[in-house]
């Protein structure tokens, strides 16, 4: 997360939140936070659309925190507003993992099954592959759900738009 995105949730300057971290830069290793490149900020600012250096924003290079920067922050920031944002961000962050282990975790079983049935009808792999074109879409939604109620004397639909 950039240094301005977690000011930002955190409720404070982002100047303030990078003058707390150069007061304890022992707690930040590199592998807590770094600090963008130019190229890197470039890419940055053409793919949202932010203001140019010296007009109105940073006019210095960014800082990216990992989730274990996110976290000390929590050891810097000390207000009561700061600890609340940081359990909700460390929340969101163990979620995360946690459905991107259960998603490979299934893509691991399913090969597994593939393997035990990979002598057997086409068909069979055709429905793996099937299964796995559906892993890969994002999902989507009907448009319509219902269902159809016929009675003697007519048919009637019946359903959400």
């Amino acid at each position: 997360m950039l240094d301005s995105d977690l000011a930002d949730l955190y409720g404070v300057e982002t100047k303030i939140l990078k003058r707390a971290v150069k007061r304890n830069h022992e707690r930040f290793p590199e592998d807590f936070m770094f600090q963008l490149n130019n190229q890197e900020l470039i890419r940055l600012r053409c793919q949202n659309g932010t203001s140019k250096m010296g007009h109105g924003g940073s006019r210095y290079l960014p800082y990216a925190f990992t989730e274990q920067g996110v976290a000390m922050l929590s050891g810097v920031l000390t207000s009561p507003g700061a600890i609340k944002v940081n359990i909700a961000i460390m929340r969101a962050f163990v979620r995360l993992r946690e459905l991107l282990a259960s998603h490979k975790e299934l893509a691991r079983k399913l090969e597994e099954l593939e393997r035990h049935l990979r002598d057997h009808d086409d068909e069979i792999q055709a429905i793996f592959s099937a299964i796995r074109q559906l892993m890969a879409q994002p999902e989507t939604f009907p448009k319509k759900i219902g269902f159809q109620v016929k009675f003697p004397a007519a048919s009637v639909l019946c359903g959400f738009v």
